[in-house]
């Protein structure tokens, strides 16, 4: 993928915030004190889930071979190339629940109407300006980043050998 989301639980503290900008960027306002009151309310595609002290925002990982659209009757979930993010379809989704039913990390849900799914889509229309996830630019503690597998590889092995050099 060319950019993914990339979680950093030691620094995921739970508050919700990341959920709270996912929704509202994805209402039709785009703004908070007005999207509460939409109807259908506005609905996040990213939820922090917490076991023993951890928590965990989880969103759709955009998989390279995605059981998702391989199980979709209607063709409604779509991935350009490899690398970039699948997308839904809204108007082709029958809500036949088949891709949540398939999706190893619980990471599509129903729409608010329950006649469609939902998913992190990437914020979409913010990454194609250049601008990161509202998600991540949400986040309080930077627990979300935004980032190539290339940059994070780098960043893992310089971790490494502060942690490597510290020790020695």
């Amino acid at each position: 993928m060319k950019e993914m989301i990339v979680v950093d639980v030691k620094k995921c503290v739970g508050c919700h915030t990341c959920e709270i900008s996912c929704a509202v960027e994805h209402s039709k306002t785009k703004n908070l004190f007005t999207s509460i009151s939409e109807k259908p309310l506005p609905k996040s595609r990213i939820v922090v889930e917490s076991s023993n002290g951890t928590n965990l925002p989880l969103q759709c990982r955009h998989c390279e071979e995605p059981p998702c659209l391989n199980v979709c009757p209607t063709k409604a979930i779509t991935k350009e190339e490899a690398g970039e993010a699948v997308l839904i379809e809204q108007d082709l989704c029958i809500g036949c629940k088949s891709c949540i039913l398939v999706c190893p990390f619980g990471a599509v849900t129903l729409s608010s109407d329950e006649k469609a799914v939902l998913k992190c889509d990437l914020c979409i229309e913010r990454t194609s300006k250049g601008q990161i996830p509202a998600c991540v630019c949400s986040c309080p503690t930077h627990a979300l980043l935004f980032t190539s597998m290339d940059q994070l590889t780098k960043e893992k092995r310089r971790e490494f050998m502060v942690e490597f050099l510290k020790s020695s």
